[in-house]
């Protein structure tokens, strides 16, 4: 296996110039992953890297041995059942196995000559190097590990959905095991135990990946390089997502520096030529603007679209219990029970994460909480609570209204005022006048988000709220939730987003709801603890049962406080990794702390003090926040 080597590519679609001058090398174990926001090309790159599209310029490089597999999007399955689909994705493997049958007949018989003889060594060498005798098991492997069941197995594949399609297509692509291996979005319609089994999968892979996706937790896991493509470049960062946040926010930073410093500069030569352009040191400034006219000028990038603070309709107070569930049962007729005597509290200011299996009713839960579906047992809503249900239909929306009249005429507001929410959310000039229906999936869930952010709600039930939003738009979301005063309870994939909003993770699972007092990375150290306590547990069971002939009595050993035993429970790598994930939060946090230390100390802010107060709550919650996450770092470091 060579190398993929991509040299000087160009793309345009007439006077629009979607990348230019793209250069990189994808080489054997190689996993790298491609950022950018939506719309930036990158569904393009890859469909260029497959030859689905003629560039306008470069060249794209590799070895003709070397094979390239995908996920197909249209899936035009050939066989009936789910098994068959996946064993034809071993179409070579299984007719060389036919032929080495065969020939192992031939030899039985003695029909066999030298020459057969010889072809038949070559042939077997070639099918143990294709891990012929294992790709039956190997099926199994990859269809249990993506959420499809023995049973499964034998149904015909077009009474699936269209999730359990996208994931067939997937596993054949994962079974055909190629050189380079292209992924767009693989994370989509994947629990978080299909999406951790993926994880394990790829880090393993032994040829190359480049993977499109927006879930950055993932990437953490699975990338060794990040390219990223913004305003037509693509620029390469060694290392997982976390660290090209990092390093690009440094440069950022030290960039900013020498930006300033050459403008002070400038500004102070300026103001010598001005001075002294006629007089006795004439010649001296005609040389310091000489000087300038050569001057190789600093120039920043645009800003990368963000959050940017604003004051929510303040929620009305509440009472303290906000929902209340008591021997909640619920089972759909006909079917299994999917909620077992659930019995919940949610209090004022929760952040609550719902997680579980595809399946197990975790959307079931919300439709109960919010009244949609009845369930058997006792549900509580608090005095005054408002909720505001945020599902992935997004039915509120009129299609044939522009952004802006949506929520101009919602909600009563002037032009100005639904500009600056909706710059918020990333709709910028023009944007607001396009057509609801227009929008892609993800820009309508940020209008969508956006409305019931305005609601007035004080409780807020969210449905998958960062399905098919880009990092900006996942950003936003989590801005906007952070400076919430409410509370909410989330069902979401995204580990990320997940581990940054929520300060409660309840799990789902077999009809049962267990309770885990912090965010995603909390529950995950407390998982590993307790399978590190239960394997311990079956460890001194099977000694029990087998004693050695002479036993001493050893010591007791003291227990570990709760936070160190913990802790310890995580694997080292893991816990550098939630370490460097940490310290890019807190630099990230630092950065946007000092955004709004400028917008506080700006004349214009100063001189509106409804301006100035929103901008101090967000200046001391960016502060609240930072300490947190210096806490989470300590925790880690501690251990």
């Amino acid at each position: 296996m060579g190398s993929l080597k991509v040299i000087g590519l160009e793309k345009a679609y007439g006077i629009r110039t979607l990348f230019s001058h793209v250069n990189f090398e994808v080489q054997r174990g190689d996993k790298v992953g491609l950022v950018g926001a939506n719309g930036t090309g990158k569904t393009t790159l890859m469909r260029l890297l497959l030859g689905r599209e003629e560039s306008d310029g470069g060249q794209i490089v590799m070895d003709r041995a070397d094979t390239v597999g995908y996920v197909e999007q249209q899936a035009a399955f050939s066989h009936d059942t789910l098994y068959d689909e996946l064993r034809s994705a071993f179409s070579d493997l299984i007719a060389l196995r036919t032929e080495k049958e065969r020939m192992e007949h031939d030899i039985a018989s003695g029909a066999a000559g030298a020459e057969e003889l010889a072809a038949y060594g070559n042939l077997v060498t070639r099918f143990e190097a294709m891990d012929g005798y294992d790709f039956e098991s190997r099926i199994r492997r990859v269809a249990f590990g993506l959420g499809f069941s023995e049973a499964d197995l034998a149904k015909d594949v077009r009474h699936f959905s269209g999730g359990q399609t996208t994931r067939i297509c997937l596993a054949k692509a994962l079974l055909r095991e190629p050189d380079f291996l292209f992924l767009d979005e693989p994370t989509n319609h994947l629990d978080i135990g299909m999406i951790e089994w993926l994880e394990k999968f790829l880090q393993s892979y032994r040829g190359g990946v480049l993977l499109i996706s927006h879930d950055r937790y993932f990437l953490d896991r699975v990338a060794t390089r990040i390219l990223e493509l913004d305003h037509a470049e693509v620029t390469a960062y060694t290392g997982n997502y976390t660290h090209y946040m990092r390093v690009k926010n440094d440069r950022r930073a030290a960039l900013q520096s020498a930006y300033e410093k050459q403008q002070a500069q400038i500004k102070k030569t300026e103001e010598y030529i001005s001075r002294y352009r006629a007089g006795i040191k004439a010649k001296q400034a005609r040389g310091r603007q000489s000087q300038l006219n050569r001057l190789e000028r600093i120039v920043l990038p645009p800003e990368a679209a963000r959050f940017k603070y604003f004051a929510f309709t303040k929620p009305t107070e509440c009472a303290q219990r906000v929902a209340e569930l008591e021997d909640i049962t619920f089972a759909y007729p006909g079917g299994q029970r999917v909620l077992d005597r659930i019995s919940l509290l949610i209090r004022k200011g929760d952040g609550v994460a719902l997680i579980g299996e595809n399946g197990v009713g975790k959307t079931t839960l919300l439709q109960i909480l919010v009244g949609e579906l009845e369930a058997s047992g006792r549900l509580k809503i608090g005095s005054r609570v408002k909720i505001g249900y945020f599902s992935q239909q997004h039915e509120g929306l009129d299609p044939s209204k522009t952004i802006l009249d949506e929520i101009c005429y919602t909600f009563g507001l002037d032009e100005e005022t639904a500009r600056n929410y909706l710059g918020a959310f990333l709709f910028h000039g023009d944007d607001v006048q396009r057509l609801i229906g227009a929008l892609s999936g993800g820009e309508q869930a940020r209008v969508a988000f956006l409305k019931l952010m305005l609601t007035g709600a004080n409780f807020l039930v969210l449905d998958e709220p960062t399905n098919h939003l880009d990092i900006p738009a996942r950003e936003a979301v989590e801005e906007a939730l952070m400076a919430f005063p409410g509370t909410f309870i989330a069902v979401s994939h995204d580990r990320y987003f997940l581990d940054k909003t929520a300060n409660c993770t309840l799990e789902l699972r077999d009809g049962k709801i267990t309770e885990y007092l912090g965010n995603y990375s909390y529950y995950l150290m407390k998982k590993e603890a307790e399978a590190e306590e239960a394997a311990e547990a079956r460890s001194a069971e099977k000694a029990e049962r087998s004693p050695s002939p002479v036993q001493e009595e050893k010591p007791r050993e003291e227990k570990m406080p709760p936070k160190t035993a913990v802790h310890s429970a995580i694997p080292a790598a893991r816990r550098q990794e939630m370490l460097e994930r940490t310290e890019a939060e807190i630099a990230m946090a630092e950065a946007e702390l000092k955004g709004l230390e400028y917008e506080m100390n700006r004349p214009e802010t100063q001189l509106d003090p409804e301006r100035s107060r929103e901008i101090a709550e967000a200046y001391a919650a960016k502060e609240l926040e930072i300490m947190q996450r210096y806490e989470k770092w300590e925790q880690l470091t501690e251990a």
